[in-house]
């Protein structure tokens, strides 16, 4: 599969995950107790086989660059490699990616390198597990110069992504970049050959996943020129003169684009059967390897829960939420619906002394604390007696100094610290 490179597109400032892309650059966003988003895409390219991936970055890409270091580290005779292209100042460009087109436009000097036949354009802030090694095999097949992966979605989805029109031959005629609420858009809706999965209703649209894949010589005419996105402009221009066909995608896809999308995907996989489904042992997700111990739990009660390795939880009461690596949960303390992130490192005893001179809680989540409806960032420190969300007060969104609320979701940032007794 060297023929094939793999691009995976960072985002930009991920202003609708703030604050949980404050300190990190979205794709590094921690999910699922113990994953990163971007482990997503890159396991869906290796369980395919296609092992030379580009990552393209450009904000807050330190955290990005450590976990990838860390992570994805193939051998010398697999000619494998994951690696991260932070916007770079040359001789020709001296600017920041203006788009996802831009982005993979001032890559092409290290992209031509390696001499691909067919470029692979991956999202890194999506949930999904799909069989690329198919999509690429669908797309030889065709003869098209560009295949866009598509799944059914409905109507009030379709307003924030990108919508078309394809023929019973799965060609696409015509592409539409989020219409809104209100536009009508009836003459879109899929036909009835094309519409699968948990949408495939009679209302249904065609969406565009934002994965791509280009010929190399159609990729390179395509961007030869300023335009700087992919679903606003070169995807709408390719569709008049070259053939674009659709990869119907009938699983489970999320676009985890808001807030919102991350506190439910997240809680979704506490659930019996979960849509996306982590315990695949032939499409495995990857990522870092910490060797932590097994999680200790002492005297608790854990209801439709996960917790990550390494957590130390004591007689406490944790139901519908994820508890992420290194999380001490200390006597009495509760969590409903919660997605607690966990923490970086183990305080040491000297530095659990500091913090009871000082009268600060340590990392982790104290006793007594009780928490409903929450995202707690990694690192935070949650002092006896604090209660998150429990009473109800509705707030609007905003920036409240020491914690956020984002689409109704109490959010504390990393390395907070909410000292005893603080009620949200």
């Amino acid at each position: 599969m060297s023929e094939v490179l793999s691009i995976v597109l960072g985002g930009g400032k991920g202003t609708r995950l703030f604050p949980l892309t404050q300190a990190r650059a979205k794709p590094a966003v921690p999910f699922g107790g113990k994953y990163r988003l971007v482990d997503i895409p890159i396991s869906n390219c290796i369980n395919a086989g296609l092992r030379q991936i580009y990552i393209l970055t450009q904000f807050n890409s330190a955290s990005l660059h450590l976990h990838i270091g860390q992570t994805y580290n193939f051998d010398v005779f697999s000619e494998g490699f994951v690696e991260m292209l932070a916007a770079e100042q040359t001789f020709e460009h001296s600017s920041w990616y203006e788009g996802t087109a831009d982005a993979v436009r001032k890559n092409f000097p290290h992209f031509r390198t390696q001499n691909p036949s067919y470029y692979m354009i991956l999202s890194g802030d999506q949930l999904y597990r799909m069989d690329l090694k198919d999509l690429l095999e669908k797309h030889k097949e065709s003869g098209a110069a560009i295949t866009i992966a598509c799944t059914t979605v409905s109507r009030e989805d379709a307003s924030q992504l990108g919508i078309l029109k394809a023929d019973k031959n799965n060609r696409i005629t015509d592409f539409m970049e989020k219409p809104g609420p209100t536009k009508d858009i009836s003459d879109y809706k899929a036909p009835a050959e094309l519409r699968k999965g948990k949408n495939g209703k009679e209302d249904s649209y065609l969406a565009s996943m934002g994965i791509y894949v280009f010929n190399a010589q159609n990729m390179e005419e395509c961007l030869a020129n300023e335009l700087t996105d992919f679903g606003k402009e070169i995807i709408p221009a390719a569709i008049n003169k070259l053939k674009v066909n659709a990869y119907i995608f009938d699983g489970y896809w999320e676009d985890i684009g808001t807030i919102r999308n991350f506190y439910e995907a997240n809680l979704e996989l506490t659930t019996l059967k979960p849509r996306f489904d982590f315990y695949d042992e032939e499409k495995p997700i990857y990522t870092h390897m910490r060797n932590l111990p097994p999680s200790k739990m002492n005297f608790s009660n854990m209801n439709q829960s996960i917790a990550a390795e390494g957590c130390i939880i004591t007689n406490a009461n944790i139901t519908n939420s994820i508890v992420g690596v290194r999380t001490i949960i200390e006597s009495g303390a509760s969590l409903n619906g919660v997605v607690c992130m966990g923490a970086d490192f183990y305080e040491t005893e000297a530095q659990k002394a500091a913090n009871a001179e000082a009268r600060a809680p340590n990392v982790g989540i104290a006793k007594g604390a009780i928490i409903k409806g929450a995202i707690i960032d990694k690192n935070a420190c949650i002092g006896e007696g604090c209660r998150i969300g429990v009473d109800n007060i509705p707030r609007a969104d905003g920036n409240y100094g020491h914690y956020y609320i984002v689409d109704g979701i109490i959010v504390i940032p990393k390395n907070t610290v909410l000292y005893p007794g603080t009620i949200i």
